[in-house]
């Protein structure tokens, strides 16, 4: 086992609702995985009057996953009268004011809660690395474009912020930790499904071709992310330090290394019963990307681009600045940081864009 690693305590996704104003390509994402978790539920049949159980893991602010679950409640009534419970499960920092605010119809987004009778939503502070469920009680988990953050860091990348920039033992020790993690996950997740029951996984990943996130054509993102960085530390804006404490807490796995714990016979998660149902990659465009195509604005582009980079990244990045310095210039570092990548795509727009790289994944529980 390796070293445990170092608590990601600056991990937060953009509150108020922002996140999933913010990151309208996250639920681009997640609508598509809508007939693969209507087809996982058609294996899935509570017994008797028993209620539907589901949960949301990774759920930030509930709004990407809305229409996903609209379209699973009226599915599940098409099949059943039988009450309907929704576990929405996130880290306990998370923004839970804002998840009920759009889910109990407090914001302009349109919640699915008052269109049928016995839906029931509720909100766990527990992360995906805890037990979330009691033993045996879930039909269903679902969760997307969460995963891929770790525990924590195993340790700083000397010259990058992203794994997908690290070499040798520092990628090393990232592989080592996004495995140990993966396991963790799918091992209390195989404790709380019930046998028959079913995950469907929509995880950042690095596909067939070596694409990830931000990195399916032009600038790489994260590349840009570390150049950008650099260039602070080399004229003096930031310290090494704070340049080594900016590494993202995060693990892109491949389609093998999702795979390899599912398949494997003699692993912990496969004598859980666990079993890999299928598993495929596929690229979803950069939203504002596409939409720059149409308008040709770059300014425009740019100033709708930045906040779904901010809306995951700003609080690791900012919270590596130091305490000794004030409020106030770190704020002036992150908003100049954000200026600066903005301009970059105001410059080049048909260069940028976050184009989302994930593994759909259906996983089951064996019965008996």
């Amino acid at each position: 086992m390796s070293k445990r690693p170092v608590q990601a305590d600056n991990v937060t996704m953009s509150a108020g609702g922002l996140y999933s104003l913010a990151t309208i390509g996250a639920k681009d994402v997640i609508d598509q995985s809508i007939p693969r978790v209507l087809s996982a539920i058609d294996h899935i049949e509570p017994q008797g009057d028993e209620h539907w159980s589901f949960s949301d893991m990774g759920c930030a602010d509930g709004g990407t996953s809305l229409d996903l679950w609209r379209s699973v409640t009226q599915h599940c009534r098409e099949k059943n009268q039988n009450d309907i419970q929704i576990v929405y499960a996130d880290q306990a920092r998370n923004d839970f004011n804002a998840l009920v605010g759009i889910l109990h119809g407090l914001t302009q987004f349109k919640s699915y809660l008052p269109e049928l009778p016995d839906v029931h939503a509720i909100e766990s502070g527990s992360s995906f690395y805890q037990p979330i469920l009691p033993k045996n009680s879930l039909h269903l988990g679902f969760s997307a474009t969460a995963m891929h953050w770790l525990r924590g860091s195993p340790r700083n990348i000397s010259n990058h912020v992203h794994m997908v920039g690290a070499e040798g033992e520092e990628l090393k020790a990232f592989e080592q930790q996004g495995r140990e993690d993966w396991a963790t996950i799918l091992l209390q997740r195989a404790r709380e499904l019930k046998p028959g029951g079913r995950l469907v996984f929509i995880n950042f990943c690095r596909d067939e071709q070596d694409r990830y996130l931000g990195n399916t054509g032009g600038v790489n993102m994260f590349d840009n992310f570390n150049a950008n960085w650099q260039s602070f530390l080399s004229d003096g804006v930031i310290t090494e330090q704070e340049y080594q404490a900016m590494t993202l807490p995060q693990y892109y796995n491949s389609v093998d290394e999702f795979s390899e714990p599912l398949l494997d016979k003699s692993s912990e998660v496969y004598k859980a019963g666990l079993r890999l149902e299928s598993i495929q990659t596929a690229v979803v465009p950069c939203p504002f990307a596409e939409d720059y195509k149409t308008h040709g604005n770059a300014e425009q582009f740019a100033k709708a681009y930045i906040p779904t980079i901010r809306s995951w990244n700003e609080s690791v990045f900012a919270g590596a600045l130091s305490n000794d310095r004030s409020r106030q210039e770190r704020v002036e570092i992150i908003e100049a940081y954000y200026q600066r990548y903005q301009d970059q795509v105001a410059a080049a727009p048909a260069e940028h864009g976050m184009g989302y790289v994930h593994a759909y994944m259906t996983i089951a529980k064996e019965v008996g």
